[in-house]
């Protein structure tokens, strides 16, 4: 069975070598010493090490089973999600006036990551809940706050979000599900959504939807949208739980995986229902949700590759196939262990640089949103709108990729479910698709999130890159990674201006190079993260750390991604300057 070690010592690096989060003047930032944060990660490191993710499997091979409608989950998930709202693991990062810790984001995403990694499905009944907590938190009102927040904080009470319809996806402007004011101020929903995460189960004493619906008379497609609460069971006036409300899991989607988590369809047959925000702004709404979903989604790319890596890094270290070609390194057995090739090498290493990489990707990200939230930076909320897409659809796609990397790795036994390895594989496809499919991601970033705000913040971006390689160009060492550094950054530059110079005339132009955009500004930024990263080794080294091998290791490894997986920039380049015409030739009827 595949085992899962939480990588408390490079988040620790990122968090206080690359980062410097203590030193930082962000308020709550001050409470994040070396100290505190190793023993929150070591903590949370032995919960998930040895209670979430040995129930991977057993989630997997069991999954969810609907009985009456009624949702079973695996066996030891009931016991396991009591284990973790007792240690607060929660409400780490909420407000302390509704039972949270109040830590910075930082450190929740950090924790997010094991969680994710040792048990994906696991970890999305409490995940669900964060997002519609804070959905909650920035649009509901006073009452809406005091009535849901505590429980849901705790996960005494679970949550979910409600967009998908039969007949529509990203297209919400097509939904049908209806919500007919009531004379109390309630409203009455009607319809029917798929795809919804962690929708029904027995975990949780109630369960608060938040589900987008059409008020009759209101305004033509997606502008005519509401977002309401619609929980599972009333809430009376002391808090107390009432009747059942008018919503139901009429079926579990079977799945390709998450196999632990229920994906129910939801049937609402006049469900009562209370408006969130305001009426016809839903989506306004939703995004709070959303945008921080994507965030973890872009973790879950991350996290799954991590766990692959690691199974397929102890593979590779005692599977004995072959010999060295430049001499036998294990004259006492049979044959030499798989690592010593150059072409496992070459996997293991584009997963290692991707994994390492994207951890300081996701972690700057979180740091932007605390920048962005606790110290009202505007700066800080451009860059991270900027990257969301960037998080959400490169990394899930990499992620992705480098599973099937881990599974190569094993050979045959990779792609025997004795092994595990397809389990990560399995679970790590659906990030590419939901809360919005990457080809979307790739369209927001080239659309919309460019020239927002005038461009101002992808040109602040491209400074940003610009002034680390010229002030570190001549720091002894630095060059190696400066260099590379800026060569991609000016082919993400020059694709940039291929889409101002042909975009207006031919939209296609640019669309169809969206998703290598999306890659090229993703290699981008992990390059910028291991140039920040290799610094902060060299620095280390050059105090004197005492733990040297870690660090030479952190700049051979960025050697790696600087000569072997930054140069893809080029070659998505070279795709987008081809145009729309090679997408675009065929007729429909041709392919």
């Amino acid at each position: 069975m595949p085992s899962y070690t939480a990588p408390t010592k490079d988040m620790h690096f990122v968090i206080h070598d690359m980062l410097k989060a203590s030193a930082s003047e962000i308020p709550g930032y001050g409470e994040l010493e070396p100290d505190f944060t190793s023993a929150v990660l070591e903590e949370a490191g032995k919960l998930t090490s040895e209670v979430l993710a040995p129930l991977n499997v057993v989630g997997d091979t069991e999954g969810c089973t609907l009985e009456n409608g009624v949702v079973r989950v695996p066996t030891g998930f009931q016991d396991a999600f009591d284990k973790v709202r007792e240690g607060g693991w929660t409400g780490l990062d909420m407000p302390e006036e509704y039972g949270g810790q109040g830590m910075p984001y930082l450190l929740g995403t950090a924790v997010g990551e094991m969680f994710s990694a040792a048990n994906q499905a696991f970890t999305m009944y409490q995940g669900l809940t964060h997002g519609a907590a804070s959905a909650i938190l920035a649009h509901g009102s006073d009452q809406q706050k005091d009535t849901y927040l505590p429980r849901m904080v705790s996960c005494e009470w679970t949550g979910t979000m409600n967009l998908t319809e039969p007949h529509c996806g990203t297209d919400l402007g097509l939904m049908r599900t209806k919500a007919e004011p009531q004379d109390d101020g309630s409203y009455k929903l009607s319809g029917q959504k798929i795809f919804i995460s962690s929708g029904e189960h027995e975990m949780a004493d109630n369960i608060i939807h938040l589900v987008l619906a059409k008020i009759p008379g209101g305004p033509e497609g997606i502008k005519g949208v509401s977002l309401f609460i619609v929980p599972k069971f009333l809430v009376k006036e002391d808090g107390s739980l009432g009747e059942r409300n008018g919503v139901s899991c009429g079926n579990i989607e079977e799945k390709m995986g998450i196999h632990g988590n229920s994906t129910c369809v939801m049937n609402y047959d006049g469900a009562t229902g209370y408006l969130l925000g305001e009426e016809h702004k839903g989506m306004r709404a939703m995004f709070t949700m959303m945008n921080e979903a994507r965030i973890g989604v872009g973790m879950q790319g991350l996290a799954q590759a991590d766990a692959a890596y690691q199974n397929a890094l102890i593979y590779a270290k005692d599977r004995l196939q072959g010999r060295d070609v430049t001499g036998v390194k294990n004259p006492d057995g049979p044959a030499d262990p798989l690592i010593v090739h150059p072409d496992v090498r070459r996997m293991l290493m584009d997963q290692k640089s991707f994994v390492e990489g994207a951890r300081a990707f996701v972690l700057w990200g979180a740091y932007l949103i605390d920048k962005s939230h606790r110290a009202d930076d505007e700066a800080a909320e451009g860059l991270i709108s900027l990257m969301t897409p960037v998080i959400k659809g490169f990394l899930t796609d990499e992620g992705y990729d480098m599973t099937v990397q881990a599974q190569q790795v094993y050979g045959g036994h990779g792609y025997i479910e004795e092994w595990g390895m397809s389990q990560f594989t399995r679970d790590a496809r659906i990030a590419m698709i939901y809360e919005g499919a990457n080809g979307v991601q790739a369209l927001d970033l080239v659309g919309r999130k460019l020239a927002q705000d005038g461009g101002k913040h992808v040109m602040a971006f491209f400074e940003m890159v610009k002034s680390f390689c010229s002030e570190n160009k001549d720091t002894d060492g630095m060059e190696e990674f400066t260099e590379p550094l800026k060569k991609a950054s000016k082919d993400l530059q020059t694709a940039g201006m291929y889409f101002m110079q042909n975009g207006a005339k031919n939209p296609n132009a640019a669309l169809a190079g969206s998703t290598d955009f999306m890659h090229l500004m993703g290699h981008v930024c992990l390059g910028l993260m291991w140039g920040r990263m290799a610094k902060a080794a060299l620095e280390a080294l050059e105090a004197g750390a005492s733990d040297a091998t870690f660090y030479e290791t952190k700049l051979a490894t960025a050697r790696y991604y600087m000569t072997r997986r930054l140069p893809a920039t080029a070659m998505h380049l070279a795709r987008i300057e081809s145009g729309a015409d090679p997408v675009m030739a065929l007729e429909a009827d041709q392919f």
